[in-house]
């Protein structure tokens, strides 16, 4: 599965020119859409330059924030997959958006006493979903095929077919139990017990186990023409073919329901990326990339893969693997694996055909990773050029700074790292700003680069670029602390958020540009709109942001929870205590005396503040 960032105002993501489903997400990473295409460029293209013509497609400039593309071999299996991932996200627009030519699924309702198969088109599925135990199988793009394989299916599994109502009113059988199409449960001809394994033959038919019955009709087909009763044995012909393109096995729909993973590998140079796609119950529920960069043999790579996936119970182990190749010394494997799980390196078949989805997920993703990887180096160089920075001689790491308090209060900050202009999460920090009172915006960020050079000047860990979310004053404080550090060598500026126009004390501002501040007394630079160098800025500040105020909304959690559990302190209290202490160990550090002395606090509840949190005042204190 490949994923990209979705936005009118981004380029055209690199997608493949194949078969495949796409679903649109949002920024939390909720469902929007899942939709199917015969070229996946060529459909999101339609999307992006205004060519489909659904209204409901507005939905895409106003919430859609990413898209995920999943390549498939065909467009068979692109419409079934479609289905599965429908079923399993359930996002709301492609209820609207659906055509009215929904899918044909059979379902067995074992609540009843006799089950019979039933006719559902997915829509109906969702409207008409019962309580209780209903088994769906399918879906089946073909309704003839289903009804001329449930004709067949009758002559084996003789189930009823007729409704409640007609059953619990007849005397005698039916017409369909002479001719031996029923086993005729409405008058007692058959037990609840015996029944009950003609419908469980009938799930394990619909699974795609239907060798028994494509031996009954090629025994009829073959009995039919010994006795040259050819129009007959083209009869069954007809049928048997009908039966294998109905069950046909699809890559995205295994007939077997073995727990399976397949894992498909494509390299290029030293990288490397395995695609793992999770079939469980018939289903396929995961597509996942693993990518890294390794000069291991393929069956080397393999073996330290499968003990990552599933080594240490980091996941559960599937009973069968599906490999390209066999892994080095797999008797170590098995240790890790555990028994009975199967690994299984496939010439043919079903195996085979998924391993070849799998494979080319693996290859399409690759070719868009390194693509977007050559681009993220050229767009960090073109950085690197435009604030003067010497050639580095490698990948250029850039660190990128930024401040989250509430209202002065649990002050936190934040820093990510690119590296190659790549985010290089290993270099993610977090820090708890602790030697500034109030809110100072400009000390907090002194203190939190002063820390993490420093830590950097210890550990041979310096970045090539410091990038300040902020302007001239906020790259002062910045280089102030990159002076007292000793770390003269990195290069600091800052980005000053575009603007639009705005009045300021009555006077109106004209609307501002992205811009840089390469010192604090010099003219800021405009970043050209639409340009690499200005996109990698904007991903450096808006990580930065992202990972602080993830932070600090953990932060301030812990604190409300803490001072909201003291009886009498509401919302305005905390608010005037955390103004007055400046974090929860400040309150409890604080004397009755001086809790008295904010704005509400009276001295009985000075002293139920003082019994909540005076055992543990120092314990949060870091």
């Amino acid at each position: 599965m490949s994923d990209y960032p979705w936005s009118s105002s981004e380029p055209m993501p690199r997608v493949a020119e194949s078969p495949g489903v796409y679903l649109f997400r949002d920024a939390k990473g909720r469902v929007l859409y899942v939709g199917k295409a015969r070229n996946l460029k060529s459909r999101l293209a339609t999307y992006r330059g205004g060519g489909d013509g659904r209204a409901s497609v507005a939905f895409l400039d106003r919430d859609a924030e990413r898209v995920e593309t999943i390549v498939t071999r065909t467009e068979q299996e692109a419409l079934l997959l479609e289905d599965t991932l429908i079923k399993q996200h359930k996002p709301r627009h492609n209820i609207r958006l659906k055509d009215d030519k929904s899918f044909l699924m059979i379902r067995i309702d074992f609540d009843e006493r006799f089950p019979r198969l039933k006719f559902v088109r997915q829509h109906h599925k969702r409207a008409g979903k019962k309580k209780g135990r209903s088994r769906f199988y399918g879906p089946y793009a073909s309704t003839k095929a289903v009804r001329q394989t449930l004709s067949d299916l009758h002559r084996v599994v003789p189930l009823r077919d007729c409704t409640d109502q007609v059953m619990n009113h007849r005397s005698r059988p039916c017409l369909k139990h002479q001719i031996g199409l029923c086993s005729a449960p409405c008058v007692g001809l058959i037990g609840e017990e015996e029944y009950g394994e003609l419908v469980e033959r009938a799930g394990r038919v619909l699974s795609g186990d239907i060798a028994e019955l494509e031996t009954d009709l090629d025994e009829r087909m073959r009995l039919a023409a010994g006795k040259e009763e050819f129009e007959m044995a083209a009869h069954w012909r007809d049928r048997l073919a009908a039966l294998r393109r109905t069950v046909e096995r699809q890559g995205v729909r295994p007939g077997e329901r073995v727990e399976r993973d397949v894992l498909g590998l494509a390299r290029t140079g030293d990288a490397a990326l395995v695609h793992r796609i999770a079939f469980r119950d018939g289903r396929l529920t995961e597509s996942r990339s693993h990518a890294f960069r390794s000069e291991l043999s393929d069956e080397e790579l393999l073996h330290n893969v499968l003990t990552a996936l599933y080594g240490g119970g980091r996941r559960e182990v599937p009973r069968e693997v599906v490999l390209p190749a066999a892994p080095a010394d797999a008797s170590l494997l098995s240790s890790v694996l555990g028994e009975g799980v199967d690994l299984v390196v496939p010439r043919g078949g079903e195996r085979r055909r998924m391993l070849d989805l799998a494979g080319e997920n693996a290859r399409v993703e690759l070719a868009r990773r390194e693509a977007a990887r050559s681009e993220d180096e050229e767009a960090a160089r073109k950085l690197a050029a435009f604030v003067d920075l010497d050639d580095t001689g490698g990948p250029i790491v850039i660190d990128c700074f930024d401040v989250s308090n509430f209202q002065g209060a649990n002050v936190v900050a934040s820093r990510v790292r690119f590296r190659g202009g790549m985010a290089d999460r290993a270099g993610y920090r977090r820090f708890r700003v602790r030697g500034v009172e109030g809110q100072d915006d400009f000390a907090s960020m002194r203190e939190v680069v002063g820390r993490a050079l420093r830590r950097g000047m210890r550990e041979d860990d310096l970045p090539d670029l410091v990038v300040i979310d902020g302007g001239a004053q906020q790259l002062a404080s910045a280089l102030k602390a990159r002076d007292d550090a000793g770390a003269w060598d990195v290069r600091v500026v800052a980005l000053a958020k575009a603007r639009p126009d705005r009045r300021v004390g009555g006077r109106r501002k004209s609307a501002t540009e992205e811009r840089v501040y390469l010192a604090p007394d010099a003219e800021p630079l405009e970043l050209p709109r639409h340009s690499s160098t200005r996109h990698l800025f904007e991903r450096l500040r808006d990580e930065a942001h992202r990972f602080a105020i993830t932070y600090h909304r953990k932060e301030r959690g812990r604190i409300t929870s803490r001072l909201d559990s003291i009886p009498g302190v509401g919302p305005v209290k905390r608010k005037a205590l955390l103004r007055r202490f400046g974090s929860a160990a400040g309150v409890a550090a604080a004397s009755v005396e001086e809790l008295v002395g904010v704005p509400g606090i009276s001295m009985a509840l000075a002293r139920t503040i003082r019994d909540h949190l005076g055992k543990d005042a120092g314990s949060d204190a870091r």
